[in-house]
């Protein structure tokens, strides 16, 4: 017991100095002048700080039967998360597990279902979407290639913003969007730089890693940017005056 409590503490003392640096190096991006924006974009491991390893193992064989069906090397997968700033105000934006975090306010604008729409029901089986003021990013320690930083300004970083409870909360990997793949925690980040008119294309995946869902959010993106292309005369955002300018699929 004394091993298990030792480990304990000296895990809990990582995370938070992983989080002090992430926001030291946070500081540094944006110091605290109130014209400043910046958009970092993290990849965390599926499973990453899962004791029970359950998702790492399910990951591993949803991989292996894509890679197989595909004919390619299985890869390791990846989920993303943002951290944006907006002069002196920083906001975690994720996708996570309904019953994962217990703080009150920790900035949940919508929940949608996991695996089947009647499963939502219970809170085991709901995730929700966290636009978190001063908040954290589960699992930040464990980030890899992370932080990259999306170039922004002021305009799209609080668009970006806005736009957090706007996203389709449908449920989690499925396609009821019909737009080819699963839809996920990288559909939510890909969905949301590209309708707030950031490039991705610049966005790199660790070596050897995939981010399934990604390609969804921006397939859902560009048809909607086109859907309101009417708006475009009208002087509208980067994502609605040219559609194509928001799909970008990290190499």
């Amino acid at each position: 017991m004394r091993m298990a409590g030792d480990y304990g503490s000296a895990r809990r003392a990582v995370t938070d100095l992983s989080q002090l640096v992430d926001l030291l190096n946070d500081h540094a991006l944006t110091g605290s002048d109130p014209m400043l924006a910046s958009v970092q974009l993290y990849w965390l491991p599926l499973g990453a700080g899962d004791a029970s390893c359950c998702v790492r193992w399910n990951g591993r064989v949803f991989e292996a039967i894509a890679a197989g069906r595909h004919h390619r090397p299985a890869c390791d997968l990846y989920h993303s998360a943002l951290m944006v700033h907006l002069g002196a105000d920083r906001y975690a934006i994720e996708m996570a597990p309904a019953g994962g975090n217990q703080q009150p306010d920790r900035g949940v604008v919508s929940e949608g279902a996991v695996g089947l729409s009647w499963l939502g029901r219970s809170r085991f089986f709901r995730y929700e979407i966290r636009r978190w003021r001063d908040g954290t990013i589960s699992d930040i320690a464990y980030a890899v290639a992370s932080p990259q930083r999306v170039p922004t300004d002021m305009d799209r970083a609080q668009r970006l913003l806005d736009l957090v409870p706007a996203f389709p909360a449908v449920t989690w990997g499925r396609d009821e969007l019909h737009a080819g793949e699963m839809w996920n925690s990288n559909s939510l980040i890909a969905w949301l730089l590209a309708r707030s008119g950031h490039q991705s294309g610049a966005i790199e995946l660790p070596a050897h890693g995939r981010a399934p869902g990604w390609a969804a959010g921006l397939a859902v993106a560009a048809r909607q940017c086109a859907s309101t292309a009417l708006e475009a005369a009208q002087g509208g955002s980067q994502c609605v005056r040219d559609p194509l300018a928001c799909a970008g699929v990290p190499r």
